[in-house]
């Protein structure tokens, strides 16, 4: 077993997906001599698979995508591994969406729909190449605005829920406040491919993490022991100075190092959880707070019987409201887990926010009045409700970042880097 030494090269902040691999990276590079920070009980961050009845379930990293130019890294290893994934398939939207009050949209009304929006996606597409091609970094707009100049505005519940299964599905916030020219096109699809997996396996999604640590942390029984990594260490402070670096954690614990990688998410960053001595310089304060952390919660439901269609093109169904973003991405998984009886609904920014403060039971209720209109009265109620509070939970603070209007490239950069040197101008 790998000991950990008292006066480290490196402390890593954080063992989510960046914190480890992070450590890898330093580990590979012939810097051995680092130390993990961890708050919570175990590794894996917004990764985290947990049990829901008998299933495992996750309550964040849940897709892996392949098929395209570009290998990726997590499609390969949950290949290697033999996870169990089940390709989504959005294919038959047009015959799930549900109107407010109960009662499919035609599909006819539905494909004339979503043919608009597919169009509009083409366009705003071409305009932030056009954008781009300007070589001016300050003109950017929002999705909104590319959409405004489309002339197509989503406004009717139907246009609004297809529009967020667009963008708000992706980004976790809603067209007017996402930047046109660092979210579209979407890269990750152009270089990984468009065939995205439903990871559902008992080992969970975490399983992709713990191989990663093993190629360098010391394990036994798929249990990582290493020394150099500490669990439920809460890092509330942080001292640096052309010396070094002193870290201090919420037990009394101080640990000492050359450097420390930060790599808590924004959201936590924008908090008061960890305090800088002394303060960040003013442009990596703007970098960090201009930048925008979403919240994105799958809210799970355990039911004694299965009352929605299954069976091919059925997957995914859409809830469509006058008020946008209200309970609308819909996910069976009878394909995954036959004979669970499970449900996820999706939601997002403001609705999720304001969905996690309120107790579990409220949720439900709200949730079983969506269902009923959909569905009718005579359903089940749940056994039970998973309901995870990404937003509130102090160590995350949300569940990834999104590309706000107006954030420069140099900006970002900032974001990233300790020093502004060697940053160009935009």
């Amino acid at each position: 077993m790998t000991s950990a030494s008292p006066s480290p090269t490196v402390i890593i902040i954080g063992a989510g997906m960046s914190g480890i691999l992070a450590a890898k990276t330093l580990h590979d590079s012939g810097i051995q001599d680092i130390l993990i920070l961890e708050a919570n009980s175990k590794i894996g961050g917004r990764i985290h698979s947990v049990q829901f009845r008998g299933h495992t379930v996750e309550l964040g990293a849940n897709w892996v995508i392949g098929g395209g130019p570009r290998s990726n890294h997590l499609y390969e290893i949950a290949g290697k591994l033999n996870l169990k994934t089940y390709l989504s398939d959005y294919g038959n939207i047009s015959a799930n969406i549900y109107k407010q009050e109960g009662g499919l949209y035609p599909k006819q009304v539905v494909s004339a729909a979503l043919e608009v929006a597919e169009t509009r996606d083409q366009f705003c597409t071409s305009f932030s190449a056009r954008l781009s091609a300007s070589g001016h970094n300050h003109d950017d707009v929002s999705i909104l605005v590319s959409q405004r100049l489309f002339k197509e505005v989503p406004t009717t519940p139907l246009d609004m829920v297809i529009d967020y299964f667009y963008n708000d599905y992706e980004d976790a916030e809603p067209p007017r406040v996402t930047s046109l020219k660092n979210t579209i096109p979407r890269y990750e699809f152009l270089d990984f491919g468009d065939q995205t997996y439903f990871l559902a396996d008992s080992r969970g999604f975490e399983s992709i993490l713990i191989y990663i640590a093993k190629q360098f942390l010391s394990h036994k029984h798929e249990v990582i022991r290493d020394q150099r990594l500490k669990l439920n260490k809460v890092v509330r402070e942080i001292n640096y100075s052309k010396n070094g670096v002193q870290v201090k954690t919420e037990d009394g614990s101080m640990y000492q190092a050359k450097y420390v990688i930060v790599s808590v998410s924004v959201g936590v960053l924008q908090s008061d959880l960890i305090v800088f001595k002394p303060h960040l310089p003013q442009w990596k304060t703007q970098a960090i707070y201009e930048f925008d952390m979403a919240v994105y919660t799958k809210i799970f439901l355990k039911f004694p019987s299965k009352f929605w269609p299954s069976g091919p093109e059925t997957e995914f169904f859409l809830y469509a409201h006058e008020k946008r973003g209200y309970y609308p991405i819909w996910q069976h998984l009878e394909t995954e887990l036959p004979g669970s009886n499970i449900l996820f609904v999706t939601v997002t920014d403001e609705e999720a926010k304001r969905i996690e403060q309120q107790p579990d039971i409220k949720i439900q209720e709200e949730i079983m009045d969506v269902l009923k209109k959909m569905f009718g009265n005579d359903i089940p109620e749940p056994e039970e409700i998973l309901v995870p509070r990404w937003w509130s939970n102090r160590f995350f603070k949300g569940s990834f970042s999104n590309w706000p209007i107006g954030y420069s490239q140099r900006r970002h950069m900032q974001l990233k880097v300790r020093k502004t040197q060697n940053i160009k101008n935009d």
